[in-house]
């Protein structure tokens, strides 16, 4: 069939019309829909662990110690270094909403911008092994390949899980606090967070969870 170049012409028109329409409304939709927000990339903003930071602050060990009171259900294995990580999330996973909050988030960066070297001053009932940095790669090693170097892994029978401890980061009073725990078992094994404790009766104990760390505990 033959279009006449009347209806060629009214056709292209109307095309063209309907083109400009959702041209228009595309960009308004645009307009009224916020950009996303880009994440700042904190390892590389605000970088952790960092070596240098000398020998871990005193107080630091009575709330740990407060923290493993109860007899755990296998051995408990420290690494000497401390390390922490912050999850992201718009961000950072830590949503601090009062003042107090805002000290104890900008404390525990600060305190962890270096790792620290833990020493045996930790009172546990149940007792621990700490680990220098070269022997707790050796036991992820083993505990990743399930003991596969016998000779290698024979000392470390038992253990399940290295520990590495962050540095806590106190409110101004030292009355509360945020602290964070990696269980580590080797290779792409392992659990972490970030959480708060506070100090009542003279003891340190785990806090309620809030929106200030909810988001901060993790696994992989």
């Amino acid at each position: 069939m033959r279009i006449s170049w009347r209806l060629w012409l009214r056709l292209t028109l109307v095309v063209i019309v309907v083109a400009l329409i959702w041209v228009r409304i595309a960009s308004q939709h645009h307009a009224k829909t916020p950009a996303t927000k880009a994440i700042t990339d904190l390892a590389a903003t605000s970088p952790l662990n960092q070596p240098g930071g000398g020998t871990a602050p005193a107080e630091a060990y009575e709330v740990y110690a407060a923290l493993y009171q109860a007899p755990a259900q296998e051995p408990l294995v420290f690494a000497e270094d401390s390390m922490t990580d912050i999850p992201q999330l718009d961000g950072s996973c830590l949503k601090p909403s009062t003042p107090e909050e805002h000290e104890m988030a900008d404390a525990f960066v600060a305190a962890n911008r270096q790792s620290h070297h833990w020493e045996q001053k930790f009172s546990i009932p149940q007792g621990y092994r700490l680990l220098a940095h070269d022997e707790a790669g050796q036991v992820l090693a083993c505990l990743a390949t399930h003991g596969r170097d016998p000779a290698a892994c024979e000392g470390y029978k038992g253990i399940r899980h290295v520990r590495y401890l962050g540095v806590p980061g106190f409110d101004q009073a030292h009355t509360r606090a945020l602290v964070s725990v990696i269980k580590s078992c080797g290779g792409f094994c392992g659990s972490g967070g970030i959480f708060a404790v506070e100090k009542k009766d003279g003891t340190w104990q785990r806090s309620t969870t809030t929106a200030f760390t909810r988001d901060c505990s993790w696994m992989y």
